[in-house]
């Protein structure tokens, strides 16, 4: 098998290098979540190719540590291979990190490239390993010793990301980050992350698959900034308007050296979430280093008025796509053979006939029956699968448009289903609702609103194993911090602007999956004696499929939500179709009748 035969070209690396172990991330050199081809060492070795994951080498062991979206997947792809699955999040299954204290012996040696770790990661991971006597190594060019002549660096050409959709010149953008700087005493800022670079410079590219970044890094000082990047990507008109808005341009390949030649007496921040610990390392060590969450972050997550009127645009766009192609595979299945791959490729092409459209968001999740239990499950030549008349169609996508980015997933009936789909359908929707719904104080965290959709189901014994809700970018990244809800606890709080996903779901392998997800922005709700309160408005504009829903499981109130939602998805989409997609648009916005 191929996966065996890398992994013993691993393990003789390991000895010429004298390593105990071998620890393989999923990540780039800037933190990205989904890296270019180039950095797909994880699956080169593994041949498991879901977003998530770290594989660990050892002399006589290897082993691939993956979250409850791949569980099904990795046992698939792993199959027959030397590499064992550890299902993290389980009772009793330790992190890799902490499994490596057990293995090895004190005096051993553990080696990554420390391109694809985090600064604080291998901190993390170093003061773990070191109380056992382990050591951690970062010099370890993994990446360049196997991926060179496999995957490349692409040197696709960048373009201006328009300020009629960002609403905000670069020179402004640049000129509050400096007034970030200036509170904390900082005179020098490293940037790492993609998405972070392309927000701060109205830049967009190629170069990652639906995500339109493109792979450079950007010191700021307090009188100058500098873009890392292969200047080949740039027109001469491109290098001009950057110059012009004070922003040099050097080699990509120059940014280390440029951070090990950073004065000493500098203040330099960074974020070591998002900076590589070989590059951290390399700040000189007299300098004053402040660390701490990217000042972009904030900046990026709380979408503008100007960008959430755009976003919204963009949503009217997405449903008119979506509306016809429910309205498509609900006529058509019983007619004629259509594959998962149909679909998908149906779905992507009625989203380039909208206006300002780039590509999608990500690879179209296009699962029926017992493929839909595969959380991220997206369908290929070997798993395509008919879609028959029966059952449930899970259906979660979303594309890169100018004026925004879409991520929604509607589950469909395709036919009869089960009195267990009907009810779980119905629960994933009660816990969308209750989301939806929410009316909290300033200052309520992703966990806290976590628990509030998640409460319907857990009456019934019913959970899942992914977060509620993820940041979403504009005409960036899919998924974008800060915030998050979901069970982890992270330390930030909502924030009105914020651009956040809405996806409680049920998965029973071998049988069916369902999620419903729409995104919602915060807003100020309300201001009391208790402080200020915040809601969701819920921005997707794609009806909810009544077929499969328990409606005497609803109370009056989610009634009302459901037929108030659908009435709004009527007026913002009726004028923009007609004939059969308009009549079938019209009975599924039709109000809920009870049981």
């Amino acid at each position: 098998m191929v996966t065996n035969d890398r992994i013993i070209a691993l393990r003789e690396l390991m000895h010429r290098e004298n390593i105990d172990a071998c620890i393989v991330t999923s990540s780039d050199s800037h933190g990205s979540e989904y890296p270019s081809t180039y950095w797909h060492l994880r699956e080169y070795l593994s041949g498991f190719n879901g977003s998530a994951g770290t594989l660990v080498v050892t002399r006589n062991h290897a082993g691939l540590w993956t979250d409850s979206r791949y569980y099904i997947q990795a046992e698939a792809q792993l199959r027959g291979s030397c590499i064992e699955l550890h299902k993290e999040g389980l009772p009793g299954v330790p992190d890799p990190i902490e499994y490596l204290t057990y293995l090895l012996p004190s005096g051993a040696v553990v080696g990554v490239d420390g391109l694809t770790v985090s600064a604080a990661d291998f901190r993390r991971w170093d003061s773990t390993l070191s109380m056992f006597g382990i050591k951690l190594r970062g010099d370890i060019g993994l990446v360049e010793t196997y991926m060179t002549g496999i995957g490349e660096m692409s040197a696709l050409s960048v373009w201006q990301h328009d300020v009629k959709f960002t609403g905000m010149s670069r020179k402004e953008k640049l000129a509050l980050v400096r007034k970030k700087m200036e509170a904390q005493h900082v005179t020098r800022y490293i940037i790492a992350s993609l998405d972070d670079v392309a927000w701060l410079t109205n830049l967009r590219g190629n170069e990652v698959e639906y995500n339109p970044v493109f792979y450079a890094y950007m010191i700021i000082d307090t009188d100058e900034a500098t873009l890392y990047i292969n200047p080949n990507k740039l027109t001469e008109a491109d290098g001009a308007a950057l110059m012009a808005d004070g922003i040099k341009i050097s080699l990509y390949e120059s940014f280390l050296r440029d951070i090990k030649l950073t004065p000493t007496d500098a203040k330099v921040f960074y974020d070591p979430k998002r900076l590589n610990s070989l590059c951290a390392a390399g700040i000189p060590k007299r300098c004053v280093r402040i660390e701490g969450d990217s000042m972009i972050l904030m900046l990026k997550g709380c979408k503008s008025q100007h960008e959430i009127e755009q976003i919204k645009n963009a949503h009217v766009r997405d449903g008119v796509a979506l509306v016809k192609f429910a309205r498509w595979i609900k006529e058509n299945v019983k007619k004629e053979r259509i594959t998962e791959l149909d679909a998908s490729e149906k779905l992507t092409n009625l989203r380039k006939e909208g206006e300002n459209y780039i590509s999608d968001s990500f690879e179209n999740i296009i699962a029926w029956g017992p493929n839909a239990a595969i959380v991220h499950y997206r369908p290929t030549i070997e798993s395509n699968t008919v879609i028959e008349p029966r059952g449930l169609l899970l259906v979660d996508s979303g594309a890169q448009y100018y004026d925004g980015t879409t991520d929604v997933t509607r589950t469909f009936a395709m036919g009869e289903v089960t009195d267990i789909e009907s009810l779980h359908y119905t629960l994933v929707l009660k816990a969308h609702i209750a989301l939806a719904t929410a009316i909290f104080p300033e200052g309520t965290k992703g966990i806290q609103l976590d628990s509030l959709a998640r409460s319907c189901m857990w009456r019934y014994g019913v959970d899942y194993g992914h977060g509620t809700g993820h940041g979403v970018g504009f005409c960036l990244n899919v998924h974008e911090g800060p915030q998050s809800i979901s069970k982890k606890g992270i330390d930030v709080a909502m924030e009105a602007g914020m651009l956040t996903s809405d996806e409680p779901g049920v998965y029973v392998e071998g049988s069916h999956g369902i999620r419903t997800e729409s995104l919602v922005v915060c807003r100020e709700a309300k201001q009391t004696g208790f402080g200020r309160f915040f809601a969701f408005e819920t921005v997707t504009m794609m009806p909810i499929d009544k077929e499969p829903i328990k409606v005497n499981l609803l109370t009056d109130a989610e009634i009302k939500w459901v037929d108030e939602y659908h009435a709004k998805v009527y007026s913002a989409l009726s004028g923009f179709l007609e004939g059969a997609d308009l009549e079938w648009l019209k009975e599924a916005c039709a109000p809920l009748c009870r049981e």
